[in-house]
C-alpha cells in the first residue's frame, strides 16, 4: 500500500517515517518536505495521502484539490495540522476528505494508527503479484 505524506516539518516527517517503517512495515511510506515537490509525488495510485494544511508556498487545501482533480479520491486523503480539532472540522467539512487530524494530540494519534493498521491488513491480504 503506497503512503505519501506532504509536510513541511523535518521533524515529523522523520518520526512519522520510523513509527511507520517498526509498527506498519508492509506499507510503502514516502515522505515530501516540500508540497511543490510533493504535487509530482502524487498520482490516483495513491492508497493514502496525509497533507499539512499549513506551509510554505502552496497549504494543504490547494494541494487536496490538486489530488482530487488528478482523480484522487477525497477518501484517501487526510489533511493534519496543529490546530485543533474545531478549526478544522470547520475547514473541511465532513467528505471533504477522509480525516482532519491535529498531529500533536494523542487521540489524534490513535485514529492515524488505526487506517495505518486497515492498509497493513490490506497488505497482507492482497495476493502477491
Amino acid at each position: 500500500m503506497k503512503v505519501l505524506v506532504i509536510d513541511d516539518d523535518t521533524a515529523f516527517l522523520a518520526l512519522l517515517k520510523e513509527y511507520a517503517q517498526k509498527s506498519f512495515p508492509d506499507l510503502e511510506l514516502t515522505t515530501c518536505s516540500n508540497p511543490v515537490k510533493g504535487l509530482a509525488a502524487i498520482t490516483d495510485t495513491l492508497d493514502l495521502l496525509l497533507i499539512d494544511l499549513e506551509m510554505p508556498g502552496i497549504d494543504g487545501a490547494k494541494v487536496l484539490a490538486y489530488a482530487t482533480g488528478l482523480g484522487l479520491s477525497k477518501n484517501r486523503i487526510i489533511i493534519l495540522s496543529g490546530r485543533d480539532a474545531d478549526y478544522l472540522h470547520q475547514r473541511f467539512p465532513m467528505g471533504s476528505c477522509l480525516a482532519v487530524l491535529n498531529k500533536f494530540e494523542a487521540r489524534q494519534k490513535a485514529v492515524l494508527d488505526m487506517i495505518f493498521n486497515s492498509l497493513q491488513r490490506k497488505c497482507k491480504e492482497k495476493p502477491r503479484e
